[in-house]
């Protein structure tokens, strides 16, 4: 019996600039339990796999990795699903190759609130986002001023930023309750924040404890939603992922998703340039409803579109 408590899952590709932050905040933990680090390289053409096989031979007892030779990703498999399926722990962990944690006690803390609290089926906590290269912090990722338990629709509306994917830690046993709008969705944070609020409470624990990058060339956000036609894309993608949602709780949350549908529309029409439509007819009400900092976001796009540009990258998990 390997008595592993957390499996952290860390899939990467080309992260060769970044993947040893990564793996050093993982060794960093100080924890009363086991933990293994499960990467999972997805076939990387830069130095990614070169520099995590140099730090296997020197922890092989707790870094397990899988080496793709073909990229999988591109061939629309799931490979933060084939990471998972082999964990051993009763918690799963998350970080990307790009991203990394930042308390040593992380781990820790949200393991000792999980085995408190049975019922919870996911723990999160807040973040730093930081530029790509310099680590520099350009803002806080804070889903609240305090310790809360978020509801199923706060965390629908609240969308794929509310919290980030390197916060989270979800017990095992729910990777295998993995509806149709989860498996079929375009991103896998989100859908899979909203499947976990489903099957238990979903805790936030107000502390800084890791780091989010954004900025680099190489991003998921460089290459999907680099021009307004892919965006556009985007938004249909995770709207039509939305009514799966409404459909698969039978339509239990109904307005809440047709107001983050709605919501998602009136950010496109931003994106489009489309000023004016957005702020009148339908999408008038939603609007004023924007809270002030947001709104100075927008009129800054709308009028000194540079400024703004690194925040467009950090907010490209928003829907």
């Amino acid at each position: 019996m390997d008595n592993i408590l957390v499996s952290v899952s860390c899939i990467t590709y080309n992260h060769e600039k970044y993947i040893a932050d990564a793996i050093d905040s993982f060794l960093m933990q100080k924890t009363t339990f086991k933990i293994e680090i499960l990467i999972h390289d997805d076939a990387s053409t830069d130095n990614t796999a070169k520099i995590i096989r140099e730090y296997e031979k020197k922890y092989p007892d707790l870094i397990k990795p899988i080496y793709q030779s073909e990229n999988q990703y591109s061939k629309g498999v799931s490979v933060e699903s084939i990471n998972v399926e082999r964990a051993k722990g009763k918690y799963i962990a998350i970080c990307e190759g790009d991203d990394y944690w930042t308390d040593p006690y992380k781990l820790q803390k949200q393991v000792d609130y999980m085995e408190n609290h049975p019922e919870c089926s996911l723990c999160v906590h807040g973040g730093y986002v930081v530029s790509a290269t310099e680590k520099k912090i350009l803002m806080y990722n804070r889903p609240n001023k305090g310790n809360k338990l978020f509801t199923v629709s706060e965390v629908i509306e609240g969308g794929g930023s509310l919290f980030l994917t390197n916060s989270m830690l979800y017990p095992t046993e729910f990777r295998t309750n993995r509806p149709a709008f989860l498996e079929n969705a375009p991103v896998g944070d989100y859908p899979l924040v909203i499947n976990l609020s489903l099957l238990g409470t979903v805790y936030c624990i107000d502390e800084i404890m890791s780091a989010y990058r954004v900025g680099d060339e190489c991003s998921w956000t460089a290459k999907y939603l680099s021009n307004i036609k892919k965006k556009e894309k985007h938004y249909n993608d995770m709207a039509i992922m939305l009514e799966e949602i409404n459909h698969y709780t039978n339509k239990q949350y109904d307005d809440v998703i047709k107001r983050t549908k709605k919501r998602s529309q009136l950010f496109l029409l931003f994106e489009k340039g489309n000023y004016k439509e957005a702020k009148t007819g339908e999408f008038k009400e939603l609007y004023l409803e924007l809270g002030l900092k947001m709104k100075i976001a927008l009129f800054m796009e709308n009028y000194s579109p540079g400024i703004l540009k690194i925040l467009r990258i950090a907010k490209r998990k928003f829907v």
